[in-house]
């Protein structure tokens, strides 16, 4: 929890646990007319849980040993309640795994190709409202300021807070399980986009009014601002998939009658 506190990559780790409680409450009534069939086979799992813990704890990878508590209570629910049961669960338990930060060698693997991209995207567009850019990997070397993506990026630092809140929007919105998954991948290019568009408007504010304001209230202001955004392009993807799958379906009752 105190990792949650201190990074801002992982501090959607607060609603993830809310959540998925949200999600056994809500399917309550269905789980009671579950069929309780306990296995001795949840020992193997316990058994499991318990070596991915010693592996984590002697190779100092957190990651492994915070893993391990979900497996050990998927071992409890399977040895007390049986594999159906854990099979109901399964999405809850699946969605747990959100709040456990992964390890950072894992996560800048992921960032760093979409920073790299976002950067390119910047270098291209601002020359096109007369602002001189010389770009180095992911640094933007503007006349009056220098802007590292690394620092100056809400929408990726905030693509895992995105995706968790994606991942509950398609749960809360929709029944298909395609457009769920189609929501929770479209958070990624989402949070690419709004990346870009932030750093183009300090770009902006600083070649034409003052690069100290771009860095001051502007790139706080616009982080919350532009993830807003990014929850309504996600909020109007899932609205143009609606309207595509009911195109889709009255073209195929067009089509059979």
């Amino acid at each position: 929890m105190g990792q949650w506190w201190q990074d801002p990559n992982f501090q959607h780790g607060f609603i993830v646990p809310l959540f998925s409680a949200f999600v056994i409450w809500r399917e309550r009534d269905r789980l009671r007319h579950i069929v309780v069939k306990p296995s001795w086979s949840g020992l193997l799992v316990l058994t499991f849980a318990l070596l991915v813990l010693v592996v984590g704890q002697l190779g100092a990878e957190l990651f492994l040993a915070r893993v391990s508590l979900l497996l050990l209570v998927a071992g409890l629910i399977v040895l007390f309640l049986g594999w159906n049961l854990l099979w109901a669960l399964s999405l809850p338990l699946a969605f747990l795994l959100l709040m456990i930060p992964i390890p950072a060698i894992i996560f800048n693997q992921i960032t760093f190709p979409l920073q790299l991209l976002a950067s390119r995207f910047v270098a291209a567009t601002l020359p096109l409202f007369s602002v001189p850019v010389l770009r180095e990997g992911n640094i933007i070397i503007l006349p009056g300021i220098t802007l590292e993506l690394v620092e100056a990026c809400s929408g990726i630092r905030s693509l895992m807070s995105l995706v968790t809140l994606a991942i509950i929007y398609g749960y809360l919105t929709e029944k298909r399980l395609a457009v769920r998954c189609l929501l929770a991948l479209g958070a990624i290019p989402i949070s690419v986009a709004a990346n870009s568009v932030r750093i183009i408007g300090t770009g902006l504010l600083a070649q034409y009014w003052d690069p100290d304001k771009a860095k001051g209230f502007f790139h706080v202001f616009s982080g919350w601002l532009i993830f807003l955004v990014s929850l309504l392009m996600i909020c109007l993807l899932d609205g143009l998939t609606r309207i595509q799958w009911q195109r889709i379906s009255w073209a195929k009752k067009r089509g059979g009658s």
